[in-house]
């Protein structure tokens, strides 16, 4: 999808939804496009790799990293985190209690929106890569089909002020089947 044809779709969707009018996003910004086609990518990876494909998404410098949003891999049925490309110290450790400034459970909502056909988006407080404080942050994740390994969870997500949760629920709707995003 062009640039152009994505930010008048998502300008679009957030008329819809009755949200202001956002600038277009900085060329250095993620688009809730690039996530959900990475995420969907992450997750057809992981089903074609399985498990020795995990590590690929705890590189900082890999495919799995680009403008200000990166992968990230989690375990709901386990409780931790699998892969993560800048924090490393949240891996292998449990995801479950991890909450945001606004005392939000992330991964509880997360692991709830993954289970959604379609996966979906949360809406919390995380730190932007580069920026040194919390900034609003909507990911998306969805559930990995990978063999002897139930419950893996991929997500990613854009830091935007305006959009919110349905309305890019409602984007990723209008968005070809995930089935067809090739494997990095």
């Amino acid at each position: 999808m062009t640039r152009v044809r994505t930010c008048a779709l998502v300008w679009s969707l957030s008329m819809l939804a009755g949200a202001a009018c956002a600038a277009p996003a900085a060329e250095e910004s993620a688009t809730p496009e690039d996530v959900v086609t990475k995420v969907w990518a992450a997750a057809k990876f992981l089903q074609n790799k399985g498990v020795s494909g995990i590590s690929a998404f705890n590189s900082k410098d890999g495919p799995w990293v680009w403008k200000d949003s990166y992968v990230f891999v989690f375990d709901c049925r386990l409780d931790r985190m699998v892969a993560h490309p800048l924090r490393p110290d949240l891996v292998g450790r449990p995801i479950m209690q991890i909450t945001d400034n606004n005392g939000r459970y992330i991964f509880n909502a997360l692991c709830q929106a993954a289970t959604q056909p379609r996966g979906g988006w949360v809406e919390y407080e995380w730190t932007k890569p580069g920026a040194g404080r919390t900034s609003r942050k909507l990911s998306y994740a969805v559930t990995a089909d990978m063999a002897f390994s139930a419950g893996i969870q991929v997500g990613a997500g854009v830091y935007d002020d305006k959009l919110t949760p349905v309305v890019l629920n409602r984007l990723v709707e209008t968005l070809a089947d995930p089935d067809k995003y090739p494997a990095h």
